[in-house]
């Protein structure tokens, strides 16, 4: 692997004009003890830096990337509906079509609203419950991520783990006072909070498999039991499926498990890769969203025509090719490589994976929860991520962030990956033992 003298120019370059020198803190790369490569390019499975380097891509810009980096038909789809206007601010029936679309794949969902980003999506799904049940408190989990809106940064995962942070300075605790915050998996706890104050509650939120704390999938029971608790004192359960909405099947984690949420929040792959957010329900619960009903949520940019035109043919490939068991087959194969090069290695590695996405966990157990993910080895992550990147593989520069495994991705990238990850772990053995 060459420089990367240019990425830490630009690096220094944006330090002056952005926060962090980044747009969202889990990039700046500060947690795994470097600073950020600056993409120039890429295609297929690969990104390219500033200065030439080429890397094997399982970030898949944090998951919407099912399909790789500028497939040629979404690409193709985006020219030339840029070619008629970048937004209107007026209906398009792009619109409608890609809701359509929606309807047709998510089983819960028979009316959609379109925003632009998965936090818009969480916080309006928010809103909408409190407004449909006329109650104020949420139940959330200890680790999830659910954007970054007030109410759900309380013991959040993703960046906010990254960092090492309580929560968010500016968010007052009158604000947060409403959210309670439960371990995930623990069934019990949300029993015991529904015994007491279950006519308070408006919404139990979750991430279907907590994607923001590693990949934690759901214990059996788990998910069916907050179904049937909110159902009994009528609370509505809220799928946060930004991360595995048309990434475990074409209708999300619900149809992978089998499990129809009252309210879904989309993200991510729904946006083929451009800005974009959805949340959606029965036609009986969005009929009280504006102009329908008098909960109020709008966006200038909603339903972007790009953003549409590149989510809808993203959707329709997806369908057309119908490539989850590939998909499978790809990454059960990249888990199983890799827990063998930990194995080699002499390197504990908990490899933990839910159809294409997947997180290698520098702990000796299966992780469980938040508790479990935060007694992880993140200097560990450290030192395997630098070594990755050194070899042409780019990961989540952060212990406690998903992989990705898109079409793109070839038998040969992973082979290269596994055989990389062996010499990885083998310097992370190595520098144990100093």
């Amino acid at each position: 692997m060459g420089s990367r003298e240019l990425s830490r120019s630009w690096y220094e370059r944006a330090k002056k004009v952005l926060p962090g020198g980044v747009n969202s803190p889990v990039r700046s790369a500060r947690a795994v003890g470097t600073y950020p490569i600056f993409v120039k390019r890429a295609q297929g499975s690969f990104i390219w830096d500033e200065d030439g380097n080429r890397y094997i891509d399982y970030v898949c810009s944090w998951g919407p990337l099912i399909l790789g980096h500028s497939h040629p038909e979404v690409v193709q789809a985006i020219k030339d509906t840029a070619e008629k206007g970048t937004s209107y601010g007026i209906p398009c029936s792009l619109e409608v079509e890609m809701a359509e679309q929606v309807v047709k794949m998510v089983p819960s969902v028979e009316v959609v609203r379109f925003v632009s980003s998965g936090t818009e999506a969480v916080m309006s799904a928010i809103r909408l419950a409190r407004g449909v049940t006329g109650r104020k408190k949420i139940i959330k989990f200890d680790g999830c991520y659910h954007g970054h809106s007030d109410a759900l940064l309380a013991k959040a995962g993703s960046g906010v783990a990254t960092l090492g942070m309580p929560g968010s300075a500016g968010v007052p605790e009158e604000v947060v006072s409403q959210t309670i915050v439960l371990p995930y998996n623990d069934l019990k706890a949300v029993e015991d909070v529904m015994d007491v104050d279950g006519q308070n509650i408006a919404a139990v939120i979750v991430e279907p498999v907590a994607g923001n704390m590693g990949v934690v999938p759901p214990e059996d029971g788990f998910l069916p039991g907050l179904k049937k608790l909110c159902e009994k004192y009528g609370a509505l359960l809220i799928f946060d499926e930004v991360i595995t909405g048309f990434r475990l099947a074409p209708g999300g984690a619900q149809e992978y498990y089998g499990i129809e949420p009252d309210i879904t929040c989309l993200g991510k792959i729904i946006g083929g890769g451009l800005p974009v957010g959805a949340y959606g329900a029965s036609a009986d619960i969005m009929r009280h969203v504006a102009p329908d009903g008098p909960v109020y949520q709008a966006g200038t940019l909603s339903g972007n025509p790009l953003a549409m035109v590149a989510g809808l043919t993203s959707l329709r490939i997806l369908e057309r090719a119908n490539i989850y068991a590939e998909l499978e087959e790809k990454a059960s194969y990249l888990e199983r490589g890799l827990r063998e090069a930990s194995e080699k290695a002499g390197v504990s590695v908990t490899v933990q994976r839910v159809g294409s996405m997947g997180c290698g966990f520098f702990i000796d157990k299966p992780v469980r929860n938040f508790d479990d993910a935060k007694g992880c080895d993140t200097e560990a992550y450290g030192i395997f991520f630098r070594e990755m990147l050194d070899r042409g593989v780019y990961l989540a520069p952060s212990q406690f962030e998903a992989f990705f495994v898109s079409s793109a991705h070839t038998f040969e990238d992973l082979d290269f990956t596994i055989k990389a990850a062996e010499e990885a772990l083998a310097i992370v053995r190595n520098m144990r033992e100093r």
